[in-house]
């Protein structure tokens, strides 16, 4: 991916209190890729999430962990890359609680997948950490879904 591509991207410590401002530049972000309002609300509660998940599962609520949230277009779709500097992870352990054990929290993941077309960790750039990358492909003007229903 070129610049030319690149919407934006945000870098930020590990403290839930920075997430406000990053789901209010993904939200800009998204009304600039042309998403409808579903389908911002679905991307801005994932990114949102898996922000969350990395600072406290990746840095134990360090705050001094750094994330780096990057937005791309693709023909027919929007990027997004999540990076942290954490311990690498093992993306086979990466998962929802059962749905049916019914308390708070633990289901983040869960959201995550069911809220974008794609989601999976990829190979970090050089100098370690994890890489997650989502994407929500284009939708047609009153096509239905999960995410713009």
């Amino acid at each position: 991916m070129d610049c030319s591509s690149q919407l934006v991207t945000v870098g930020f410590c590990s403290r839930a209190s920075n997430l406000r401002l990053l789901r209010s530049v993904m939200r800009d972000a998204a009304g600039l890729a042309g998403l409808d309002a579903g389908q911002t609300d679905a991307m801005v509660l994932a990114v949102n999430e898996a922000c969350m998940n990395i600072i406290q599962h990746a840095y134990g609520m360090d705050p001094d962990g750094r994330i780096d949230v990057s937005l791309w277009q693709e023909p027919g779709a929007l990027v997004i890359r999540i990076r942290d500097y954490a311990p690498p992870v093992d993306a086979g352990q990466v998962r929802s609680r059962d749905l049916d054990d019914i308390r708070p929290g633990g289901l983040g993941v869960h959201l995550i997948n069911s809220l974008m077309d794609e989601c999976g960790f990829v190979e970090p750039p050089s100098g370690g950490g994890n890489l997650l990358q989502m994407k929500m492909f284009a939708r047609k003007q009153g096509e239905n879904d999960d995410i713009s229903g």
